[in-house]
């Protein structure tokens, strides 16, 4: 495999009315940007949506929860029917003291703990194959076997650094190309049994939002993607976070503003360098009263071929817009299959099939 291989995707989508991602006082999120307010959606909310979007499309997932060791212990069971609840937990707790994780009085860890199907399959395994345990063999198999939601976005484990996984990917806040000014929804529920002689609502509040074009941002490490999943599999992985970053959407308020939209332009780039972020396009927000997808594309293009003055030449570049608007990238594709066909294409080219966990 060459030295790095980035892949950088750049995202413009419009989300009309909307509140997805809230802040602690019920209003969607907003950054200060380039001196005015834009909309925001925070990289953890993406990124938990892309998480349900690979569960939904049958792709590997793990499971991120404090409750780790009752799905050892449900394992075990599963394993060695002479095993009750109580036995089983009691190995898992042996266990998690050799994998030096702390368990409390619930047999929950400290936080949220990222584990993979594998990692609990073989973790039971190994303890109904042995009577005493090794803590590096322990150890050894919670770093392998990872689901590609924690070989993308990595895990920490406060106990015990050496279990923690590095993510190969990177999501940015999504921010939008243009100031937004806040907007209020004023709602009413009436009763339906109310009484004729009877007026008024029977419920009334105020629900925050504001629509906007979102400048999305993310970028995958492919050599890091591949240690932390094995050449053979980093391929179909990177296509897999490009589907999911593209077609997934946080749900905040969904049912109330059903903003579920799709991308309106996207660029792939594959870069032999480092990744590049294009958001300074847009430090000069976006100024229109005729829609602001087009004026921000030909601002992120600009940006594009800005930077390569600063950096080498990517190894592929491509675009996927829908056909209203106009690109001036030579590279451009009709649909999400010919995209990753590409994407794919070129990732073969620069991946090889080696073991980079050495």
């Amino acid at each position: 495999m060459t030295n790095n291989v980035y892949i950088d995707l750049n995202v413009l989508q419009t989300v009309p009315s909307s509140n997805i991602n809230r802040d602690d006082t019920g209003a969607p999120k907003t950054a200060l940007y380039g001196g005015v307010t834009r909309s925001r959606v925070s990289s953890q909310s993406w990124k938990r949506a892309m998480r349900v979007s690979f569960k939904q499309s049958g792709v590997d997932t793990g499971t991120r929860t404090k409750e780790a060791a009752k799905l050892l212990a449900s394992k075990l069971m599963s394993l060695d029917s002479s095993l009750d609840e109580k036995a089983a937990l009691a190995k898992t707790s042996e266990v998690f003291k050799a994998a030096s994780i702390k368990l409390d009085k619930n047999n929950e860890t400290g936080a949220l703990l990222l584990v993979s199907p594998g990692q609990i399959e073989k973790l039971a395994q190994y303890v109904v194959d042995h009577d005493e345990l090794d803590k590096k063999e322990v150890k050894k198999v919670l770093k392998t076997d990872n689901s590609l939601d924690l070989a993308l976005f990595g895990r920490m484990v406060a106990d015990n650094p050496e279990l923690n996984v590095e993510g190969s990917a990177q999501v940015a806040h999504a921010i939008s190309t243009h100031e937004v000014v806040p907007e209020f929804d004023y709602y009413t529920a009436l009763d339906d049994l109310q009484s004729e002689d009877t007026t008024g609502a029977a419920m009334l509040g105020t629900i925050e939002f504001n629509s906007s074009t979102l400048y999305r941002y993310a970028n995958l490490n492919v050599n890091e993607l591949a240690h932390n999943l094995g050449s053979s599999d980093a391929i179909k992985g990177a296509t897999d976070f490009i589907k999911a970053f593209l077609l997934s959407m946080p749900t905040g308020k969904q049912t109330t503003f059903a903003n579920k939209t799709l991308p309106n332009y996207v660029m792939v780039t594959i870069r032999p360098d480092t990744p590049v972020n294009l958001v300074s396009a847009f430090e000069a927000s976006v100024n229109s009263k005729n829609g602001y997808v087009q004026s921000s594309i030909n601002k992120l293009e600009d940006e594009y071929s800005a930077t390569l003055s600063f950096v080498a030449k990517p190894s592929l570049t491509v675009v996927l817009a829908n056909h209203q608007y106009e690109s001036k990238q030579s590279d451009q594709v009709d649909n999400l299959a010919d995209l990753l066909n590409e994407v794919t294409t070129e990732l073969t080219k620069v991946v090889q099939d080696e073991n980079t966990n050495n």
